[in-house]
C-alpha cells in the first residue's frame, strides 16, 4: 500500500500540467505557492520512503551475498569432509571414513539449503531493484517538476511586480497630464492665468489714472499761467503772448463779446 501510493503521487505530479492548471486557476500565484508546497513536502514524504525501500533492498542483497558465501563455505566443508573420508578408507579406517563422509553430507546439505535460500531471494532482489530504480526515476522527474513550478512561480510574481509598477507609472502620467484640463496642473494654470489677467487689468487701470492725473497737471499749469497774465495786464506789463495754451482758453469764450470791445 504504501509503495503504492507513493508511485500513484509521483506519477500524478510527474504527469501535471503546469500551464493548463494555470489557465484553470482564479489565483495562479497561489495555485503556484501551494503547488510548491505541496511537491516540497511529497518529495520529502516520498525521499523517506524511497530511503526505506533501498535499505530494504540492501537488507536483501547483503542476506544474498551471505547465502552465497556460506553455500560456498559449505561446499569447502563438505568437499575437505569427503578428502579426509578418502584418506580414512585408503589407510583402511572405515569408520572415521564413514564418520567425515556423513560430515561432508551435512555440509552439502547446509550448502544446498544456503544456495536454495539465496536462489529464492533472487526475485525478490529483482523486485526491490525495479521498485527502486522507478521511484528514484520519480524522484527526478518530481524535483524537475518542482524547480519548473519555482521557475514559473518567480516568473509570475516577477511578472505581476513589472505590471504593477507600469500601471503605477502609466497613472502618474496620467495624473500629470499638461493637455488635460481636468488635471490638477491645467486648473493651476487656469488660475495663474486669470491672476496675469487681473494684473493686466490693474495695470491698464492704473495707466489711464496715470494720463488722467498728467492731464488734470496739465490744465492745472495753464489756468495759473492765465491767471498771471490776467494780473500782469491789470498791472500795466507786458502784453499777453499768443500760445497754444492761450488758445485752448480763448476757446470757452464767445467771440461776440470782443466785437463789443
Amino acid at each position: 500500500m504504501v509503495k503504492q501510493s507513493i508511485f500513484g503521487r509521483i506519477a500524478q505530479l510527474a504527469k501535471a500540467n503546469i500551464n493548463t492548471l494555470l489557465d484553470n486557476a482564479e489565483d495562479p500565484q497561489k495555485m503556484l505557492d501551494q503547488m510548491v508546497r505541496d511537491y516540497t513536502n511529497n518529495i520529502a514524504e516520498a525521499e523517506s520512503a524511497v530511503a526505506q525501500t533501498i535499505g530494504n533492498l540492501r537488507m536483501l542483497q547483503d542476506d544474498y551475498r551471505e547465502d552465497i558465501k556460506n553455500a560456498q563455505d559449505w561446499g569447502n566443508k563438505a568437499l575437505a569432509a569427503s578428502r579426509k573420508a578418502d584418506e580414512y578408507r585408503g589407510a583402511g579406517d572405515s569408520i572415521d571414513a564413514e564418520k567425515f563422509d556423513n560430515l561432508a553430507k551435512v555440509a552439502l546439505q547446509r550448502q544446498m539449503s544456503a544456495e536454495s535460500e539465496a536462489k529464492g531471494a533472487e526475485p525478490s532482489i529483482a523486485s526491490q531493484t525495479e521498485v527502486v530504480d522507478k521511484l528514484k526515476s520519480g524522484l527526478d522527474q518530481m524535483k524537475g517538476k518542482l524547480n519548473e513550478l519555482t521557475s514559473k512561480r518567480n516568473e509570475l510574481v516577477a511578472r505581476s511586480k513589472t505590471a504593477a509598477a507600469q500601471s503605477q507609472v502609466h497613472d502618474a502620467i496620467k495624473s500629470i497630464d499638461f493637455m488635460d484640463p481636468t488635471s490638477e496642473v491645467g486648473r493651476f494654470e487656469e488660475k495663474i492665468r486669470r491672476e496675469e489677467a487681473k494684473v493686466r487689468g490693474q495695470q491698464e487701470l492704473a495707466s489711464s489714472s496715470l494720463d488722467s492725473q498728467f492731464n488734470q497737471l496739465e490744465d492745472l499749469g495753464e489756468q495759473v499761467e492765465i491767471e498771471a497774465r490776467l494780473a500782469a495786464l491789470k498791472s500795466g506789463g507786458a502784453k499777453p503772448a499768443i500760445g497754444a495754451s492761450s488758445a485752448r482758453s480763448e476757446s470757452t469764450v464767445d467771440e461776440a463779446d470782443f466785437d463789443r470791445l
